[in-house]
């Protein structure tokens, strides 16, 4: 909010007015009343492996967080340059396999990755994209300049709460709202069923229809599954409630069964379709993907599109936007050693310390060592799993990651955040303006992660 000499920011000064003119228990109080909103809502997050409670209400802090014009049009503009590379990373290795032919990226790093699916090879999804929907993670390192934490391209969560969040403050601080003048997020749901309509296998199609597939109840996203299918209009359906019959798939109805033209999936590539990913599985429906190659179903995001946010791959994106668009990237990646190669692995062992080491698959904060706020018994512990597997890890430096005023308990206290705006990508690339901010609680902590303690912010763009 402030700069270096403490002086407020040009888009934080209404908002640090506000603050001071605000009593001490004022914060407090809109806390309670947000956390009774999301209550009666069901706005809920499982946490897997917890012992006190598998769902929890997400954290909430009534602080918005702000970014100017001129900032959101330099992110905005990178992001599109990224998604657009990506897809055609994407087309690419499914198909000539030219970066690799031109030696910008290993083969191995491609071919032999548990994320590349070789069943997607030589198919062409409607419009050659693959992913519709993108959560691209960033963060703020000094003034103007941001780093792209990861992409994540296979099923992005959190715009539920970004939505949730939104409509949350206009609530309780309208008085905030009339002094700014915040870009809309609430138009999204009807942006991704344009998006989802408009990678139908028949865009000119009346009345297409489209289905929401979830896990089901038990997954920890569910509220948001339940949410986009509410807000869209459409089905929220699981794999029992589809069936595939002469090529086509189909809904169970109480009339009779509804042809399905596009698929916005929930679910991983493994448990999509038994008869040819994981034969255990319960969630997904058989000849799904049979249906799918045959061009009579779009499923959203394309099975395969995890090879895109891979971490082993992350290193690359440097040269894949270059490889695909011919210019430069315009956001940074954050520097990265891949543990697979000997001298990047050397140099991790000798400053874990100092650095955060990842799992090359791992999410939601798992998996993953901050040396600089670890115990020599994690770093000992980390060690002997690195050496035993280092192909299964990246490492980066610890960035300092900017920080907003947060309501904490005892007042309003800076705390590290990451910003997620959502990008879609279909007859035409939409880019919410915002996204969701995501803040770190507890004093100190880089972690941002619902599942591990952080909370939540809603993001204003300001308009000119």
């Amino acid at each position: 909010m402030q700069d270096e000499a403490g002086v407020p920011r040009a888009a934080y000064a209404e908002l640090a007015k506000w603050l001071e003119d605000k009593p001490p228990n004022f914060l407090k109080q809109k806390s309670r009343e947000a956390e009774t909103i999301f209550r009666r809502l069901g706005i809920t997050f499982a946490v897997y492996g917890a012992q006190e409670s598998t769902e929890r209400l997400i954290p909430f802090d009534p602080i918005p967080r702000i970014l100017s014009a001129s900032e959101w049009r330099r992110l905005s503009s990178g992001i599109d340059q990224r998604v657009r590379a990506l897809n055609a990373f994407l087309h690419d290795i499914y198909h000539r396999q030219e970066i690799i032919r031109a030696g910008r990226i290993p083969a191995d790093l491609i071919l032999q990755n548990e994320a590349f699916l070789p069943e997607m090879v030589g198919f062409t999804p409607a419009r050659k994209v693959y992913a519709h929907i993108i959560g691209t993670d960033l963060v703020r390192v000094a003034e103007n300049e941001f780093y792209v934490l990861e992409d994540n391209t296979r099923t992005p969560s959190g715009v539920s709460y970004m939505l949730e969040n939104r409509e949350t403050m206009m609530r309780m601080l309208p008085d905030l709202f009339q002094s700014h003048r915040v870009a809309p997020v609430e138009q999204y749901p009807e942006m991704l069923r344009q998006t989802l309509e408009s990678v139908s296998p028949d865009p000119s199609k009346s009345n297409q229809t489209i289905v929401v597939l979830t896990p089901g109840i038990y997954n920890s996203a569910y509220f948001e599954h339940a949410f986009l299918a509410d807000s869209m209009g459409v089905e929220l359906v699981e794999g029992r409630d589809l069936f595939v019959d002469e090529g086509k798939v189909f809904m169970r109805t109480t009339r009779q069964p509804k042809q399905v033209d596009v698929i916005y999936r929930r679910i991983d590539d493994a448990f999509l379709d038994p008869l040819t990913f994981n034969p255990d599985t319960m969630l997904g429906v058989p000849g799904l993907f049979d249906a799918y190659r045959a061009g009579n179903v779009t499923i959203c995001n394309a099975p395969g599109t995890g090879i895109a946010d891979d971490k082993a791959i992350y290193a690359y994106v440097p040269e894949i936007i270059e490889f695909y668009t011919g210019q430069k990237p315009i956001l940074n990646n954050v520097p990265t050693w891949n543990c697979s190669r000997e001298d990047d692995l050397a140099y991790v062992l000798d400053n874990l310390e100092e650095i955060v080491v990842k799992e090359v698959h791992g999410s939601g904060g798992y998996g993953m060592l901050i040396g600089p706020t670890a115990s020599k018994r994690q770093i000992s512990d980390f060690r002997k799993v690195l050496k035993s597997n280092p192909t299964n890890y990246i490492a980066q430096p610890t960035l300092a990651l900017s920080a907003c005023p947060t309501h904490v308990a005892s007042g309003v206290a800076p705390r590290h955040v990451d910003l997620r705006p959502y990008v879609l990508i279909g007859d035409r690339v939409r880019i919410t303006p915002g996204g969701l901010t995501r803040v770190a609680l507890k004093n100190g902590s880089l972690v941002v992660n619902s599942s591990q303690g952080g909370g939540t912010k809603d993001t204003w763009v300001l308009e000119d």
